[in-house]
């Protein structure tokens, strides 16, 4: 997994068993016993879940420590992260449970297909019709700086 510094890359369909698992990519993995955490989200208006490591996590409270923002607002912004965030693992099979109130805010329903979506530093999952509402309108953003 990206704790070697692997990108994750790609995206393709998934199904979510009737207990709300997945089978996560091999490649996609962490090492045994690494916790990931699940991070609640939107992109385009539309929910959807982010996979993050631990490296991931703290990259992102890094940001805010980095940031000119005054201290009450990184103290929020810290928080609203760690409330928005739910710690996973992986079980032996490779999957991924997510839990109900999570599967519900990303409009994720059991025994349904999904998108798991890399994101170069982490991956996400997506409810299938709103990734490729998502996908359509990133393809027809602008691309600056020429790299798709």
């Amino acid at each position: 997994m990206s704790t070697t510094g692997q990108p994750y890359l790609g995206f393709k369909p998934y199904a979510v068993d009737p207990k709300y698992r997945f089978a996560v990519p091999p490649a996609w993995r962490p090492a045994s016993g690494e916790v990931l955490y699940l991070l609640y989200s939107r992109t385009h208006e539309m929910p959807m879940l982010k996979v993050l490591t631990q490296a991931g996590y703290d990259e992102r409270v890094g940001i805010v420590d980095r940031s000119d923002k005054d201290e009450a607002t990184k103290r929020r912004l810290k928080g609203s992260l760690a409330m928005l965030c739910r710690e996973v693992s992986i079980n032996e099979q490779g999957k991924l449970l997510i839990p109900k109130d999570l599967s519900e805010k990303a409009e994720i329903k059991p025994d349904s297909e999904i998108m798991l979506v890399g994101r170069h530093g982490h991956f996400e999952v997506w409810n299938r019709l709103h990734f490729e509402r998502s996908q359509e309108l990133e393809m027809n953003q602008q691309d600056e700086l020429g790299i798709l």
